[in-house]
């Protein structure tokens, strides 16, 4: 009888508490918020290298890993962002990927060909995420739960699980979890799950905020021979 009034006692705490819980959690992610747009008003360039982990648990275990450097600018509501894939599998791979003016576009130096999507604006949403995004832009695009805090190379970062509002978004990526840098309104780490097995593990690094970009960021290095394809 004692053991079970204990339990019963334990039991009537742990529900106490939740609420509690619930309500802090909600004031943790408001403050985040509040610091993403805070950060994110300020925010005008990045720079960072980065490793891309790709997974595939079924039907064969596999995993890729690509590694490369990305730099974003920002001025007012237009943005403009670049990916230079280096290698891949550690074997050389260049690639670039550029959004600007509403445009993807793929340059494949090995083959001399430059890619453009025109209508590409559906993409924004996932290209700002953890760089430079404002709290408000988060909140109108995702559905946000707040993990608490970690702390990453010495960086205190806050935990966040993101579900998109649009279902065709949340289709293609169930949830994907941030760990960001407030202060700077960038991410250091991103998971992004991709269901039926697959998920990508994004790490950035060598982060610098504010800063002076290279001249050719945004340039892709084509010549007279370089094949244009648009879709």
């Amino acid at each position: 009888m004692l053991f079970r009034s204990k339990l019963i006692a334990v039991a009537v705490l742990v529900a106490l508490a939740l609420p509690a819980r619930s309500a802090f959690a909600a004031d943790d992610l408001a403050r985040v918020l509040h610091e993403l747009d805070a950060a994110a008003a300020n925010f005008r360039s990045t720079s960072a290298d980065f490793q891309f982990d790709t997974y595939q648990t079924d039907p064969i275990p596999e995993k890729d890993t690509q590694r490369g450097s990305a730099f974003y600018e920002r001025k007012g509501t237009v943005f403009q962002i670049a990916a230079r894939i280096a290698e891949m599998n550690g074997k050389p791979a260049p690639r670039t990927y550029m959004y600007s003016g509403g445009m993807l576009r793929l340059f494949e130096p090995l083959v001399n060909q430059v890619t453009t999507i025109k209508s590409a604006n559906k993409y924004e949403s996932y290209l700002l995420l953890g760089f430079g995004a404002s709290g408000k832009e988060l909140v109108s695009k995702w559905e946000i739960k707040y993990l608490g805090s970690e702390t990453l190379d010495g960086v205190k970062t806050e935990k966040l699980e993101l579900v998109a509002k649009d279902p065709t978004v949340r289709k293609n990526f169930p949830k994907i979890t941030v760990w960001m840098d407030t202060s700077r309104a960038v991410s250091l780490k991103q998971v992004w799950d991709q269901g039926q097995g697959q998920s990508r593990v994004c790490v950035y690094f060598n982060i610098k905020v504010n800063q002076a970009l290279p001249a050719d960021a945004f340039k892709f290095k084509t010549d007279s021979k370089t094949q244009f394809v648009e879709h």
